[in-house]
């Protein structure tokens, strides 16, 4: 499969923003405003939606979620598409996508995280077009470390660029900013310190490539074995590696487990030259934790796995680009996830 990377965004350019999934909650909208306001000031055009209502679980009835989305991805005018944060059920339009129009368009930017998995790993597996697992849109106001970069930098990338993030060494678990009583929050109070580490009893070094794919295990384990998940597409060859990504939003370990059980069973990981999974305040279990999950499922495909990666819903967010290029490197001296959009 050929990767198709949308254009470089740019001040001037409109970056859509609707809900596929959840909407956003009467008592959130100053946040709404608040990151709607962010992107103005940086030199953008807002597209705002009608699919917003954060009243229940979805923000308008399917049909017009999925019509609203498929404008704003087919529209040339739009140069990126990012949701204001995930929600529950985004897998209920994935049928009501036209995916040969998507793959006939030029393509978009579709940016996000948690139950926006369900929509940007499938985009990219059936078109080829190159989307961003990252920060969501009430994140955005938010600064990132040095050592990362934001997905609005990712997306001012063009085809052919190299970029490189390294673990920054802190991170925010378990401590939330309330959006309703701080709207314009913009920098997180980190909580914790720690970096990288190897999951699986490995010693040797570590430095693959591959093809980047993943997101949250709880909404993809939903889609493993179906026609929306098939990683071998991009495997041009069997030989081909993949880095695939993976994260625990919040359920506890042993439903974790089970799921990575059944995504190994449906072939999600076949051809993972390493797994990378990111750091979870999620519970672990009476017999299990969270790191043992993973192992218990994924340590008898036998590759590196590294653990506490900033690709999760733990802060800060790792900008990771689906079908992008990847160079892991964990050693001794060095850590870090490079990506080529090539």
């Amino acid at each position: 499969m050929e990767i198709r990377y949308p254009q470089p965004l740019m001040t001037g350019d409109i970056i859509g923003v609707t809900s596929p999934s959840s909407g956003v909650p009467s008592e959130l909208v100053g946040r709404l405003d608040f990151a709607l306001q962010h992107l103005r000031d940086l030199g953008f055009v807002v597209d705002l939606g009608n699919c917003m209502d954060g009243a229940t679980h979805i923000s308008a009835p399917v049909e017009q979620r999925a019509e609203e989305l498929m404008r704003m991805l087919l529209d040339p005018k739009i140069k990126a598409v990012v949701p204001p944060w995930g929600g529950v059920t985004a897998i209920d339009i994935l049928p009501h996508l036209d995916f040969e129009a998507i793959s006939a368009a030029e393509p978009t930017w579709l940016v996000g995280y948690s139950d926006i998995s369900t929509l940007i790993a499938p985009l990219t597996l059936l078109t080829g077009n190159a989307t961003i697992h990252g920060g969501n849109l009430m994140d955005t106001p938010y600064g990132v470390p040095d050592s990362l970069r934001s997905w609005l930098d990712v997306a001012s990338l063009s085809a052919g660029d190299t970029f490189k993030q390294s673990p920054p060494g802190v991170y925010r678990i378990n401590d939330w900013d309330d959006w309703s009583v701080e709207p314009e929050a913009t920098e997180h109070a980190w909580n914790g310190k720690g970096t990288w580490e190897r999951l699986d009893a490995g010693l040797d070094e570590v430095s693959v490539s591959g093809r980047l794919i993943g997101g949250c295990i709880e909404t993809l384990a939903n889609l493993a074995g179906t026609p929306y998940l098939r990683t071998e597409s991009l495997r041009n060859d069997p030989a081909d590696p993949l880095i695939v990504y993976i994260e625990a939003s919040g359920v506890e370990a042993t439903t974790i487990c089970r799921h990575l059980h059944g995504m190994r069973l449906a072939g999600f990981f076949d051809g993972a030259a390493a797994i990378l999974v990111g750091r979870t305040g999620a519970p672990d279990s009476d017999t299990l934790t969270q790191n043992e999950a993973v192992l218990d499922a994924l340590g008898t495909l036998d590759v590196p796995i590294i653990g506490n990666a900033e690709c999760g819903h733990v802060p800060p967010h790792l900008a990771i680009i689906n079908g992008a290029q990847g160079r892991l490197v964990f050693t001794d001296k060095e850590q870090y996830l490079a990506q080529t959009l090539a």
